[in-house]
């Protein structure tokens, strides 16, 4: 037993040394490169599936309303170093708004440590798509990015787990999305072999939107993108270009 309790303490202290050796590193990035995201607009994508699909919605979206926006979205965890060097290279490129996916790995490491998040987004919370870690641990690691204090932030209704998400509050704004009664509602959806069409109302105006993306999920990965863009004051008719626009590989 003393030897069990013996390697929890030691790891324990392990992952706090890297925590901390991380946050210092991502603090260090950040001068090194100029605090380039000081000047940009950062709009956070997270949840277990769909985040990469509504980063690429977003992106289209701001494109289609002609905002200069760099997108950095993968489904898969990436380093703090790759981060600061995307933002800088954005912010060289004249973007004014970045859309990067938020891994729930990449926010238990502190990638993302002292950056400021204007939306912070979350699509689902799928435990089946869950890689390393418990859903406790998971949970509480995505905690971590709505307590960075982000101005807006956007829900899925829909989500089993919606209850315990409803804590997280933006500090400007908070909103939802899904069939639910929500701010950005499901009204109605059309599953095609090639696409998706669906039918949104924000507040009293309806939208009606197409996608190359198929199947069910996208219906909500669309309404998120919506939700987003909504939040920022992007026309309807803007929001119908972008959603169009993304083709999937």
């Amino acid at each position: 037993m003393r030897e069990r309790e013996s390697t929890s303490r030691t790891k324990n202290k392990n992952g706090g040394f890297k925590k901390k050796a991380q946050k210092i590193k991502a603090q260090a990035l950040k001068t090194y490169y100029g605090n380039p995201i000081k000047d940009m607009k950062l709009i956070a994508i997270t949840g277990t599936t769909g985040k990469t699909v509504v980063a690429h919605f977003v992106h289209e979206i701001l494109k289609s309303a002609g905002e200069q926006v760099a997108v950095l979205a993968s489904d898969q965890p990436f380093k703090v170093g790759m981060l600061h060097k995307f933002l800088s290279d954005a912010w060289k490129a004249g973007a004014n708004y970045v859309v990067v996916t938020v891994p729930a790995e990449g926010l238990r490491d502190n990638v993302f440590y002292g950056l400021p998040v204007m939306v912070a987004a979350m699509t689902n919370f799928v435990t089946a798509g869950l890689s390393d870690m418990e859903p406790a641990e998971y949970l509480d690691n995505e905690k971590t990015l709505f307590d960075m204090k982000p101005k807006i932030v956007v829900l899925n209704h829909d989500d089993i787990n919606y209850e315990t998400f409803s804590e997280f509050k933006g500090s400007e704004k908070t909103i939802s999305y899904g069939l639910s009664s929500s701010d950005v509602k499901i009204l109605n959806s059309k599953l095609y072999a090639k696409g998706t069409e669906a039918t949104f109302s924000i507040k009293s105006e309806i939208v009606n939107a197409a996608s190359f993306v198929p199947g069910e999920t996208a219906v909500s990965y669309m309404a998120c993108a919506t939700a987003i863009a909504s939040t920022l004051g992007i026309e309807a008719e803007k929001i119908v270009d972008g959603l169009a626009e993304y083709y999937p590989n």
